[in-house]
């Protein structure tokens, strides 16, 4: 007995939605690396805008204690570093922030993260901006990154 088997395929509509097939409109692009330009004159006082807010989450943790809601709010201003760190033209700063938020991540277990480790990722953004270390090309921002992922994965393990 054979089973003969039909294809069907549904009509590409995604096609017609971007406009002539799989390219990127080049004109969009180009508009919006020139108005990214335009904006990256205040890249460093946003950037310190959310190094204040990052430097409030970890006063209130000193403050009022390390508990969920101070917790769930540092993770939040790590989590915007971590996106907006690259387009503020500092990787190093995503990266670092990326492994503090890897740290905090998971709601059950952030309580458990050791303020430590918390304060030396904190410090570790301030210094690179500070300091002007935007890449971890740079041997003090690699070997920084490098040791709080390493902190980072042995507080998880």
């Amino acid at each position: 007995m054979s089973n003969p088997a039909q294809v069907i395929r549904p009509p590409n509509t995604l096609r017609a939605k971007v406009g002539g097939g799989f390219g990127i409109n080049a004109d969009a692009i180009a508009k919006a690396e020139e108005a990214l330009k335009a904006m990256s004159a205040q890249f460093a006082q946003w950037l310190q805008d959310e190094i204040a807010k990052l430097d409030k989450a970890q006063a209130d943790i000193r403050t009022l204690g390390y508990t969920p809601e101070t917790a769930e709010a540092l993770y939040f201003r790590a989590h915007d570093l971590k996106g907006l760190g690259t387009t503020y033209e500092y990787p190093l700063v995503t990266r670092i922030a990326g492994s503090l938020c890897k740290m905090l991540d998971d709601p059950a277990r952030r309580m458990g993260a050791p303020v430590v480790i918390i304060d030396a990722h904190i410090d570790a953004i301030r210094a690179v901006v500070r300091d002007g270390i935007k890449t971890d090309d740079h041997p003090t921002g690699r070997a920084l990154a490098e040791t709080l992922e390493a902190r980072v994965a042995e507080h998880l393990a």
